[in-house]
């Protein structure tokens, strides 16, 4: 009998995948170009090595075990390292990483993010861009994580062993509703009071781990969640909520009567937000973060990350 180091190939292990992502062995066959029967023998290959059963084969359906879920968990993780490997090899070959992922917040202006990409790939580099909508924590997490190679939007970050950052800018938010929200004649500075009693406008955070992080929002007061600071800020537009938003996305509708700014008894929150990239010798850094950093050297491109938002 094979032992499990013999049959767990990469290509065993995207073959399970495969048969989880299309429910049948031989819809897997059909989508692998492989007979029925060798898809089968393979599996019980693993299976015999392992001394588990991986695909429960009770029905039509090739539904996976609890032993098989894990390893699916497991070949995915191992994959994406083994791809990671060869990404890192080439780059020591050419220069140029093969992907460069960067770690959007919500903050940031798109518009401005894809006009540096546009330049970006108007030098046909080897390169695949590739953006990740992010919010709050969950930016700097993806990160660290490994799952980005640079973060616009980190806010207030300082600079450790692992990680360098440069400051974008500071961003004020506003307390701002509709005009046809309730607060917008209530008398002001807003106490708690007056605004626990209607519903606040939450983004959520896209931290994978942990509770992440809740900003402006006050015991026992409703709450309505989106994805992104522009939902938020069409949330406070349409009057399905209150909070406060940043003024350099709010400011073009405040000036044409769509919001309303209104004083609180709490402060004004201000906000350093950073880009941010994991550390290295400088010598080592692929061309495309050299790049990336040499245009955020540029404050015209750092304030446009900030504040050219789509306006009314």
């Amino acid at each position: 009998m094979q032992t499990a180091r013999h049959v767990l190939t990469p290509d065993a292990l995207a073959m399970l995948q495969t048969i989880a992502s299309t429910g049948s062995f031989a819809a897997a066959a059909r989508a692998l170009g492989m007979v029925p029967s060798a898809l089968t023998y393979r599996v019980r290959q693993m299976e015999d090595a392992l001394d588990v059963l991986l695909f429960d084969r009770s029905s039509r359906q090739a539904k996976p075990t609890e032993a098989g879920l894990e390893l699916l968990r497991e070949s995915e993780r191992l994959l994406e390292d083994l791809d990671a490997v060869a990404n890192r090899v080439k780059r020591v070959a050419t220069g140029w990483e093969p992907t460069f992922t960067i770690a959007v917040d919500s903050i940031i202006a798109k518009a401005t993010v894809m006009e540096l990409c546009d330049s970006f790939l108007s030098q046909s580099p080897p390169t695949r861009i590739r953006l990740r909508d992010e919010t709050l924590s969950g930016t700097l997490e993806a990160l660290t994580s490994g799952q980005a190679d640079l973060a616009l939007g980190v806010a207030d970050l300082l600079p450790t062993s692992a990680l360098q950052a440069r400051p974008l800018g500071d961003v004020r938010f506003v307390y701002a509703v509709a005009p046809h929200h309730p607060l917008a004649k209530a008398p002001e500075p807003l106490s708690d009071e007056q605004m626990r009693a209607h519903r606040a406008v939450a983004v959520a955070d896209t931290i994978s781990r942990g509770r992440g992080v809740t900003i402006g929002l006050l015991g026992g007061q409703d709450v309505f969640t989106v994805a992104t600071m522009q939902d938020k800020l069409d949330a406070h537009l349409r009057g399905l909520g209150c909070g406060s938003v940043p003024e350099c996305m709010a400011g073009p509708y405040i000036d044409v009567g769509r919001l309303v700014v209104k004083t609180t008894q709490r402060p004004a929150r201000e906000i350093r937000v950073n880009y941010a990239w994991r550390t290295g010798p400088a010598s080592t850094r692929g061309r495309a973060l050299q790049w990336w950093l040499a245009q955020l050297e540029s404050p015209t491109t750092r304030t446009a990350l900030l504040e050219r938002h789509r306006g009314v």
